[in-house]
């Protein structure tokens, strides 16, 4: 019999090492870096070959983040984060059927995540029988004919469930959602579920679209950009360039976040060196340390500021907006006292910000986990809404909204479809264009898909692509859900613990990556996928692929469907033939999508509508722009309790780690760490290294989580944070923003023991 893979991810055991953390991001370790992840991984001939492709006209859009690409590119339009994910797609590693007949599913969920990810690219089809202990090869014939078996003798088509990562491209989504909801359901849950879900309800419920408004070009004309909840020179490290022009163009750069960030103290584009150019340039005139969940009292208290200074735009304000006197009293009613104590920030930081705001002619608010995560996610992107509505920072230069994605084609998705909740007008369009019924039912979001799955009402749980054990909330509650699970099917490209922790029979079918070359009956193919500021572009892979095995993600999906559909009206065989059939489909189903094939193939690609950018027009129930009032939500923790927030480390991408360097941190050796501020650590009598547990408490329910080593670090009071996916399974389940049902993982209430043998003094 099978026994239980491990879920939660082992340790690497190596020493803790601390160093002092950087002030300066990019610079010369970055390119020291980037070389020796593309040597280690692909050999000095490839990494020259795979790098000089990245995001250029004729090349592959980098699968590292969604930051757009601008318009006049350099030879090396990449940063260190996307060199390391090229590298790791390209690596020459290969895990192979003979690789699995060695490994046991145990002996390998007893591997760290980095130790699994560096084994290399997956090359067949693979099937983990019921009871079985390893993995066995299967042919794709036959791993099509049992997943559409299994599909199709459900007796509800809603006991299936296809979650999708953002790395699919925007024909291999389309092409996926259509399958999903000729088979009758919408259970299309995604990775925009546990991370920008708050961003795009907060946005389409006050500006009339989920987006975000600004061009890059934006940036060159902006006088203040805020920089909130966001840590851009690990996890988007292409924005620095953005940044630094804008710097030097005058703007004021505000970083709000509860940690000071190397990324936005200092930074050095390292191609300035090819220039003789030794300079380097400061971003951030402001750092505000806020408390986790202290966003929301900054920003009313920026909003205050603004009121007391003036300079709103009174005309955009009447003419274009809707809500701003109940706003606004709500903001004068709340006192200063609770501003300042919930957001950690003195009044005097606090306006003197606010001012250079209120003075601001062109204002661009960015952000991602740090706010998106919180409980009150929807309600504080709404506070920045207001904040600059009181400008009228929008549909204008250098002024706008920016939420900046991670995947990098994660806004795509949703654009072409992944969507458990689509509004009728989109269900309508779809089924015109696919000549379809679409179900009118909402489907499960993510959160959703795992309460289903531990309830036993998902029989077929498909992902494409993605680590959902590891990236969900709530590890081991996930991994119960998933073991009640009869079949699920993972398509990828590298090994995960999603392959391990399974339903009670799995398959594998691995898959092409973005760098790789996509064959079809017609000839070469290409993709498109849409950036963070709302572009879709082409991308085609040149590299051979890791396996004559592997298959793209569009043909995945259409001859799933073949196997799945007597008849259909789409011709499944035909379509994946030439991937322009898929474009021209999608022109039909899809609003804005007009002359797809040609757009595409322009030398940037195009833009798609966005009313709030283009003409301050807002489709919104009203036609306005809505101020939105909310109270200050509550931060109170009991004594003896802090709020930990879960973050990245600088050789991480989403749950891939590369290594075990935080390299900006000054921390190395070992990710089961807890950054905590000195003087909350000298209370307990701790120091550096000691070992704690840590346990999580929601609703009364308790989680706990041992071996934890504490790291003295520049965080407020009462304010912990630690890596994820290590973290996760402190993570409750339950505990949701409000409206976006977003995990809170930027607000996790805990308390801390020492170890056994390690008690406090």
């Amino acid at each position: 019999m099978r026994e239980q893979a491990r879920a939660t991810t082992p340790p690497d055991n190596l020493p803790l090492k601390i160093k002092k953390k950087k002030k300066m991001a990019a610079g010369i370790p970055a390119v020291t870096s980037s070389l020796k992840h593309g040597l280690q991984n692909m050999g000095i001939s490839r990494t020259f070959k795979t790098l000089t492709m990245v995001n250029q006209q004729q090349g592959f859009d980098c699968p590292g983040c969604a930051w757009p690409d601008p318009s006049h590119r350099t030879q090396f339009e990449f940063c260190e984060n996307g060199a390391k994910a090229v590298a790791d797609e390209a690596t020459k590693s290969r895990v192979t059927p003979e690789f699995f007949a060695k490994h046991s599913v145990q002996h390998l969920s007893d591997q760290s995540d980095r130790w699994l990810n560096k084994q290399g690219r997956l090359t067949h089809p693979m099937v983990l029988e019921e009871g079985s202990s390893h993995y066995t090869p299967i042919s794709w014939e036959d791993a099509l004919i049992e997943i559409a078996s299994h599909i199709n003798t459900l007796d509800d088509p809603n006991r299936s469930v296809f979650y999708t990562s953002g790395r699919t491209s925007n024909e291999a989504a389309f092409l996926y959602q259509a399958m999903v909801r000729s088979i009758g359901t919408n259970n299309l849950p995604d990775c925009s579920n546990m991370c920008h879900e708050s961003s795009g309800k907060g946005l389409g419920s006050t500006i009339g679209i989920g987006k975000g408004t600004v061009h890059l070009d934006d940036f060159n004309h902006a006088d203040v950009i805020l920089v909130i909840g966001q840590n851009p020179g690990t996890n988007h490290p292409r924005m620095l360039t953005a940044l630094r022009d804008a710097k030097l163009k005058g703007a004021m750069i505000v970083h709000v976040n509860p940690l000071p960030e190397a990324g936005l103290e200092r930074f050095k584009h390292p191609q300035d060196y090819m220039k003789m150019n030794l300079a380097t340039t400061q971003l951030s005139d402001f750092h505000l340390p806020v408390k986790i969940g202290g966003d929301a009292a900054l920003l009313k208290g920026l909003i205050k500021i603004h009121d007391e200074v003036g300079h709103l735009d009174s005309d955009f304000i009447e003419n274009h907006t809707t809500g701003f006197e109940s706003m606004l009293e709500k903001a004068r009613d709340t006192d200063w006292e609770s501003i300042v104590q919930d957001s950690g920030l003195s009044r005097e930081l606090i306006s003197e910000v606010g001012r250079a705001v209120a003075k601001s002619k062109a204002t661009i608010a960015c952000w991602a986990m740090g706010l998106t995560q919180q409980p009150n996610g929807v309600a504080v992107i709404q506070e920045v809404v207001n904040l600059l509505l009181m400008g009228g920072h929008v549909g204008r230069p250098g002024a706008g909204f920016c939420p900046v994605r991670g995947h990098s084609n994660v806004q795509g998705d949703r654009t072409v479809g992944i969507w458990e909740a689509p509004p009728e007008p989109f269900i309508e369009r779809m089924e015109n264009g696919l000549n379809i019924s679409i179900p009118r039912e909402h489907g499960y979001d993510v959160v959703r898909a795992i309460q289903a799955m531990r309830d036993g009402l998902v029989d077929v749980f498909f992902c494409m692509g993605g680590n959902f054990i590891s990236a969900t909330p709530d590890t081991l509650a996930t991994a119960e859900g998933i073991r009640n699970v009869g079949l699920t099917v993972q398509v990828s490209t590298k090994l995960n613990r999603s392959h391990l922790v399974t339903g009670k029979k799995a398959i594998i079918l691995p898959c092409l990556g973005r760098t790789e070359r996509d064959i079809q009956a017609s000839g070469p193919q290409f993709v498109s996928v849409e950036n963070s500021m709302g572009i879709v572009h082409k991308s085609t892979g040149n590299l051979h692929p890791a396996s004559e095995h592997l298959k793209s993600e569009p043909w995945i999906v259409s001859q799933l469907s073949k196997h799945l559909f007597d008849t259909s009206p789409i011709d499944w065989e035909h379509i994946v033939s030439n991937y322009d059939l898929i474009r021209d489909l999608m022109e039909k189903s899809l609003s804005g999508f007009d002359n797809y094939n040609e757009r595409v193939r322009h030398e940037n690609g195009f833009m798609l509508p966005n009313p709030p950018r283009d003409s301050r027009s807002f489709s919104t129930p009203s036609g306005l722009a809505h101020f939105t009032t909310h109270e200050l939500p509550n931060v109170h923790l009991e004594p003896g309790h802090y709020v930990m927030m879960t973050i990245r480390s600088h050789d991480q991408y989403n749950t891939t780690v590369y290594d075990v360097h935080d390299r900006y941190r000054g921390i190395s050796g070992n990710r089961r760490i807890i950054l905590m501020n000195a003087l909350d650590m000298a209370k307990r009598g701790w120091r550096n290294r000691q070992t704690v547990s840590i346990t999580s408490h929601f609703d009364g329910e308790t989680r706990t989580a041992d071996g934890w080593q504490l790291v003295a670090y520049e965080i407020p009071r009462n304010n912990v944070a630690t890596y994820f996916p290590e973290a996760n399974v402190l993570v409750p389940l339950q505990s949701t923003a409000k409206d976006s049902n977003t995990p809170t993982s930027k607000w996790i209430d805990v308390t801390l023991s020492a170890s056994s043998g390690d008690e406090e003094e």
